[in-house]
């Protein structure tokens, strides 16, 4: 995520008062980042380090980023009661690095600093993102102290995996900047969609031809998992169904579930399985039509005639349409339909023909091609319903279209009450 889109999840939500904690982890220089970043989204940011922070970042940094002074401990401004006022004041807290030791604290109401006074004090939401080694991560007291504060509504991120302090490499390393500032930002949004949850496909499927090769597509399920982050952000649960999709895309979320598949038999028995008491259904992922009738158990070798193997293909499911059709779940069900036009007719003709034959509550009509709407780059939408009628479009990044479709769908689901 760029600081650019920072920056507009910053607008949506308005202009607040964030209180960052800091503690001494080897992570502690990317709090001055993620301060940054909260900064240029417009809001207020004090910043509440622990001693041992700032050992790893100096005070000068964190007050000049801030432009508030820095203090560590309640004796700092007694008059002023500073842990009372902070606590009380702020919108949302934030505590980044965690470290094992503050998360114990935490868990157990102890005050001993600034930082854990203030996180007593605080009544607004609050986010924990934990950074430490390996083994004092799945330390059992740690997963129990983590546990108790799920337990008590406070957002717990799970640690990224990687390069770690010295030659280590695991499980305990803090998420990057600007994924911690979408998640706190999200935090600020508006929670219309709490109390619903969403089931979501995202990625594409291969079909194996052998245990080498696969029938696949470009789809990489950033637009499936922008919509999985979006959705959680506003107060739903998401369950995501995750095809194929890099490792390093997919969402950290305390809201997100994540479900990988890989074939689109898998992906219709996961959905299946994950759309009773569902509130919407979302299919981003792109499905083969075709599969091999017979998956070789070795790899095809040439053997130098020039002769193809032979590979005999079968339907796939539909599975938009089947969930369309079955409405034991009781879910909206939304479809998307990538579409690249032709002589015969254009993505919205096309778009239009589809939703009359899946029967999805509402169809996304998204054009596509070799540099046109995967991976990375900007999309353009139209929104229909069943009969093909123009309920809206958009044109944007997939985040920016992601919160275009559930504007959508939250006002389907409200004309549902």
């Amino acid at each position: 995520m760029t600081e650019t889109t920072v920056r507009a999840l910053g607008a949506t939500a308005g202009p607040s008062r964030i209180v960052l904690g800091v503690c001494g982890g080897i992570a502690a220089y990317k709090s001055a980042i993620l301060a940054r970043l909260l900064i240029s989204a417009g809001h207020d940011v004090r910043i509440v380090p622990t001693d041992s922070a700032l050992q790893m970042v100096g005070r000068t940094t964190f007050s000049a980023l801030s432009s508030h002074p820095v203090h560590t401990s309640v004796f700092d401004d007694p008059e002023g009661v500073e842990h009372v006022r902070i606590g009380d004041e702020a919108d949302l807290l934030i505590v980044a690095p965690a470290t094992a030791n503050t998360v114990a604290k935490l868990a157990h109401g102890i005050a001993d600093n600034l930082l854990t006074a203030t996180a007593l004090v605080a009544t607004c939401p609050i986010l924990v993102v934990p950074a430490m080694h390996t083994q004092m991560w799945l330390n059992p007291a740690t997963q129990a102290n983590v546990q108790t504060l799920r337990d008590r509504g406070v957002f717990v991120l799970d640690p990224a995996e990687g390069r770690l302090t010295g030659s280590d490499s695991g499980i305990g390393r803090l998420p990057e900047p600007e994924q911690i500032a979408q998640t706190a930002l999200g935090m600020l949004c508006e929670q219309d969609l709490a109390g619903t949850r969403f089931v979501i496909s995202a990625g594409g499927t291969r079909e194996p031809i052998d245990p080498v090769r696969f029938l696949g597509n470009r789809s990489t399920g950033r637009f499936g998992i922008a919509l999985a982050l979006n959705a959680a952000q506003r107060g739903a649960r998401v369950d995501l169904v995750a095809c194929n999709i890099d490792r390093a895309l997919l969402p950290n979320h305390p809201r997100i579930a994540v479900h990988p598949v890989g074939s689109a038999e898998q992906l219709q028995e996961a959905m299946n399985s994950c759309a009773s008491g569902a509130s919407v259904l979302i299919m981003t992922a792109a499905v083969a039509d075709f599969r091999p009738a017979h998956s070789g158990e070795s790899k095809f070798k040439k053997d130098g005639s020039g002769a193809a193997p032979d590979i005999t293909l079968v339907e796939n499911p539909d599975i938009l349409k089947g969930l369309a059709s079955d409405r034991s779940h009781g879910a909206l069900v939304v479809g998307f339909a990538a579409e690249t036009g032709d002589e015969h007719g254009s993505v919205l003709d096309y778009g239009k023909k589809k939703a009359k034959v899946k029967g999805a509550d509402l169809l996304i009509v998204n054009r596509v091609g070799e540099t046109v709407g995967f991976g990375d780059v900007d999309t353009a939408i139209t929104i229909l319903d069943r009969d093909g009628n123009v309920l809206g479009e958009g044109e944007g990044t997939k985040s920016q279209m992601a919160g275009t479709v559930l504007d959508a769908i939250s006002l389907s689901l409200g004309s549902l009450d």
